[in-house]
């Protein structure tokens, strides 16, 4: 690979790097041809990006970019493959129903939403972070549940405000 070659693979991953904030770092080594078409059929259809990745030129996009990295370039050593998602949780998820036939993906490390994981003790824990989408559910069916006792208290006390008052006041 060329000097030129290399500058181009490191503005790519810089680039890569940038543009998401869900970054897995994974190691697929040891997996045969048929586990591996499997896991990259499991990421397509999960919307996760997985590639294979050189450590130097990782390493090199790493300290090119402009988030802070801390002691994620530190596992950047043999078998390389950086998983990408919008959903934080979901290389973690992959990862660990993979891993139900095989010993591999192995997580090196994660970076989510600024925060990051290193070494495969952490997989449980990345499973367990909510999306997005999660966190505004729970909110949103936090928020309905006393929306819902003033309306079961409307239509139970009779329409009288005295009714009504004793209705929702049982209810706490």
């Amino acid at each position: 690979m060329t000097r030129e070659e290399k500058a181009t693979v490191i503005e790519d991953l810089t680039a890569q790097l940038a543009e998401n904030a869900n970054i897995y770092l994974a190691d697929i080594s040891g997996l045969d041809a048929i586990a591996t078409s499997n896991l990259r059929r499991a990421c397509f259809k999960a919307n996760i990006k997985l590639a294979v990745v050189k450590n130097t030129l990782l390493a090199k996009a790493m300290e090119a970019s402009d988030k802070e990295f801390g002691e994620l370039p530190g596992v950047l050593k043999g078998n390389t493959s950086m998983m990408f998602s919008e959903t934080g949780n979901a290389p973690a998820k992959l990862i660990k129903d993979f891993r139900k036939k095989s010993d591999r993906p192995l997580l090196k490390g994660a970076f989510i939403a600024e925060a990051i994981y290193i070494g495969d003790e952490n997989l449980e824990a990345l499973v367990n972070i909510k999306s997005k989408e999660e966190v505004i559910g729970d909110i949103i069916g936090l928020l309905q549940s006393p929306a819902k006792n003033v309306i079961s208290g409307l239509k139970s006390g009779g329409g009288k405000l005295a009714g009504i008052l004793k209705t929702l006041s049982e209810k706490e």
